[in-house]
């Protein structure tokens, strides 16, 4: 039950999608109901739009009250700024999908072979763990398998969850090629590798996150106690072939360090999940999980087949920590604009160190004080605040971060969540990784694209529009949806007070279309059925149609009957 209970995690959910077959500019991802029905392979620019996350600050927000600042920019901690590690990330996970369904083609017969002989192993079960390993060779589908190891706080889980859900997570067949082909396809599945770091628990919770996607009981069927790992992984290979799933995602996989098994079988499993599962991995985890990878170099090779993306912190002098600096410094709530002067910048790295999560709380808490220091009065962001506000407000992080600024490798080991491999080459990884031009033009592009800026005015109009609160036939979409039209229609040099009266204007007329058209469309209730009638007015009334009854006369009071009937006798 302990087990169980650590699993009640919430599991990552996307989208679910009727299939939607496209043609393939690749020649072998052609006739692969598979690979056809994801979506097309994503250009930076739709990595761009997909991926960023920067909070609207308005005028009107900046001029409220402190108390009410003091929530807006609690915004910020949603702040995502696409940087080129991650589309390295997203190339690697576009390639792992659909490389990895090429062994798995539904329409080969190999496919079928597979499903055949999983079966006749799970008729066997109580004896298959014992020569699963010989029996899988004749249908091992190698996959390849990618690691990421980098910092705590650096951005790996939030980014890889936002590439996954850039993907539907199901996908629902029916008909390929005018041929009947009913099968759920789960593009992705997320699961945390358990704090014990339990081989079999994360068998379980493999179960538990299909069970929780599709709602099937197969962690009751295939998990209970007395289960093997071997044999659980055989049930996993068998799911993984039926459900046709893209890409097995397990993170802080540093946890497996806390588990009795040695280091060898661990990455065994993993080998053995992509060799004999065929599923596509990808393995996330703070520094710590290095140590699983040092032992056995042939199986730390095998366990990130597609290579390893070390995220180390951005550096000071990179054009990335600049870009992201800036773009956050945008993200201001106070009376007056702090400018980020050279001085400021160099204060603020030294108090950050490069790491986002950090930078992020820190450009918080430093606004935060500016907001309530009454030797403050014009609300400036000055190098004097950002090293009190990381001194008294972040002051549990500060012996970790001490250890990164002095390079002290002795006290890293003793914060291992923050330790970057020190071998040299994985040292200097993520510094001499290109910081491709094409990337850095849009990122600098988007901000001052006409695009842009006419979808920050979108948003502004429909805050304003949406508080004036006589809209109440129209949802948020529609509103959202006409102000775009009007928008679009409109040049982006027009008055902003004649876009919003013509905005208004038009909200105004089809708030009023709805509202006739509901009125024209009320049914009339059959006369003929009135208890009916009067138990759906119940129902909307989220009352007992018992009370209605009552109320109409369709039910007699018994109390009151008798006392009548006494009276007259």
């Amino acid at each position: 039950m302990r087990n169980l209970a650590r699993m009640n995690n919430v599991v990552l959910q996307g989208d679910v999608k009727k299939a939607n077959y496209k043609p393939q500019m690749l020649i072998e991802y052609t006739q692969n109901p598979f690979i056809e029905a994801l979506p097309p392979i994503f250009s930076e620019d739709d990595v761009l739009n997909r991926f960023i996350v920067k909070p609207r600050i308005s005028e009107r927000d900046k001029q409220s009250e402190t108390n009410i600042r003091y929530h807006v920019l609690k915004r910020v901690k949603n702040f995502i700024q696409p940087l080129p590690i991650h589309f390295e990330v997203e190339r690697r996970l576009s390639t792992l999908i659909r490389r990895g369904y090429l062994a798995r083609n539904p329409l080969d017969k190999t496919f079928f072979e597979r499903i055949r002989m999983l079966h006749e192993l799970r008729e066997d079960e109580e004896q298959a763990h014992k020569y699963i390993d010989e029996r899988l060779n004749h249908i091992r589908s190698t996959a390849d398998s990618l690691s990421i190891i980098g910092i705590s706080g650096i951005g790996k889980t939030t980014a890889i969850e936002r590439l996954l859900l850039m993907y539907p997570q199901v996908i629902e067949h029916e008909v390929y090629e005018r041929q009947p082909f009913n099968r759920t396809q789960i593009v992705w599945l997320k699961i945390d590798c358990p704090y014990d770091g339990s081989l079999s628990t994360l068998c379980k919770s493999f179960f538990k996150a299909i069970d929780d996607l599709l709602g099937t009981r197969y962690l009751e069927k295939f998990g209970y106690l007395n289960r093997v790992t071997s044999t659980m992984l055989l049930h996993m290979t068998s799911l993984a072939s039926m459900y046709g799933i893209g890409v097995l995602v397990i993170d802080e996989i540093q946890h497996l360090l806390h588990a009795k098994n040695d280091q060898e079988e661990m990455l065994n499993f993993f080998v053995t999940l992509s060799n004999t599962v065929g599923i596509p991995t990808i393995l996330i985890g703070t520094s710590k999980a290095q140590q699983l990878f040092k032992g056995n170099f042939r199986q730390a090779r095998r366990a990130a087949s597609d290579g390893a993306i070390i995220w180390d912190r951005m550096a000071e002098d990179s054009e990335e920590w600049e870009f992201f600096l800036e773009t956050l410094w945008e993200l201001q709530c106070l009376k007056t604009r702090s400018e980020l002067t050279e001085d400021v910048k160099r204060t603020f790295y030294e108090e950050c160190q490069g790491i986002t999560s950090v930078a992020v709380n820190l450009f918080i808490l430093a606004q935060e004080r500016a907001l309530f220091d009454e030797n403050n009065e014009r609300e400036i962001i000055t190098s004097k605040v950002l090293k009190q506000t990381a001194k008294k407000d972040m002051k549990i992080i500060q012996p970790m971060l001490n250890a990164i600024r002095n390079n002290d490798f002795t006290a890293m080991y003793k914060y291992e969540d923050i330790m970057i491999n020190l071998d040299e080459l994985m040292m200097n990884h993520k510094q001499n990784t290109a910081y491709e031009g094409r990337i850095k033009a849009a990122m600098k592009e988007r901000q001052n694209t006409l695009e842009f800026k006419r979808q920050d005015l979108i948003e502004k109009l429909s805050v304003e529009v949406m508080t004036m609160g006589i809209f109440d036939e129209l949802s948020v979409i529609e509103v959202q949806k006409l102000i775009r039209r009007v928008v679009n229609n409109y040049p982006f040099e027009i008055d902003y007070s004649v876009l919003k009266l013509e905005v208004v204007k038009q909200l105004i007329s089809l708030n009023s279309e709805k509202k006739e058209n509901q009125a024209k469309n009320i049914k009339v209730e059959p006369k003929l059925l009135p208890l009916l009638t009067i138990r759906e007015q119940a129902l909307k009334r989220q009352m007992s149609p018992y009370t209605l009854f009552e109320e109409n006369g369709y039910v007699k009071n018994g109390l009151n009957e008798f006392y009548s009937l006494g009276s007259e006798n």
